[in-house]
């Protein structure tokens, strides 16, 4: 009988989507009694610096050195492959694969291999949405990325930064769903909720359109790779030096 891999949650990006990705993964597992769930290892490290600003302005607290570690410390716990619940922290992903002998789930790869409309609009934090971490993987398959207008960008970081301080209201809610029909206004025709902390604001059932909340497809990527016998298979890491404009967000016009 093969062993089931221990899945490794690398979290504190927040606090809270990390625990939003541990309780999916629970809620998706046909479990009878506590010995049918898998092992999971949490290292919530909040304090890695910010993920966005050192991509931007690298005088800002570079986050790689604690991230490096971070992956490091579950992989000695024991963990078998390593699950980030933040869309963000993937710019650094190559780099991070790299510093484990173990694999690193890519959320943002997963999330694109299943969309199946164009264009699709993204809801995500700056790093997301302007270094173009979905578009490059949604345009190999055909689709096309639709990101907020710049003052609706605006409010999205607002409510991000307002759910990770605690403040996740109707009012929160209301404003990223007003930017989200916008999108659809713009001819959107469905929408990735690529930032952990709006998964914890809005869900499919707030839209007409279908939703690919990538945090739900993160926790049926560690499920489905901590059951099977296989080993992951990884695109060779492309080292990421300068941070630069990966790819030519597309705005809604």
């Amino acid at each position: 009988m093969n062993r089931e891999k221990v899945i490794g949650i690398l979290g504190g990006m927040g606090p809270e989507a990390t625990v939003e990705l541990f309780r999916r993964i629970v809620a998706r597992t046909p479990a009878r009694r506590d010995q049918d769930h898998v092992r999971v290892i949490i290292d919530s490290n909040s304090k890695i610096p910010d993920r966005g600003s050192y991509v931007f302005d690298q005088r800002a607290e570079d986050p790689r050195p604690a991230l490096r570690e971070t992956a490091r410390n579950l992989e000695r716990a024991g963990a078998d492959i390593i699950t980030m619940p933040c869309n963000t922290v993937h710019y650094y992903l190559p780099e991070l694969r790299r510093a484990v002998r173990i694999p690193v789930i890519d959320m943002i790869r997963e999330t694109a291999t299943i969309l199946n409309e164009s264009p699709v609009g993204l809801l995500g934090t700056d790093t997301t949405t302007k270094m173009g971490l979905y578009h490059k993987a949604a345009y190999e398959r055909g689709i096309d990325i639709l990101v907020p207008k710049p003052d609706d960008q605006r409010i999205v970081m607002r409510d991000i930064f307002a759910i990770k301080a605690g403040r996740n209201d109707s009012l929160i809610k209301q404003e990223l769903l007003d930017v989200a029909h916008r999108l659809q206004e713009q001819g959107t025709r469905a929408m990735i909720v690529g930032c952990t902390e709006i998964s914890l604001a809005i869900s499919q059932a707030d839209l007409n359109i279908p939703v690919y909340d990538a945090l739900d497809v993160l926790a049926e990527a560690a499920l489905r790779e901590a059951r099977t016998s296989e080993r992951m298979t990884e695109p060779v890491a492309v080292a990421t030096t300068t941070p630069r404009l990966a790819w030519a967000p597309t705005p809604a016009a």
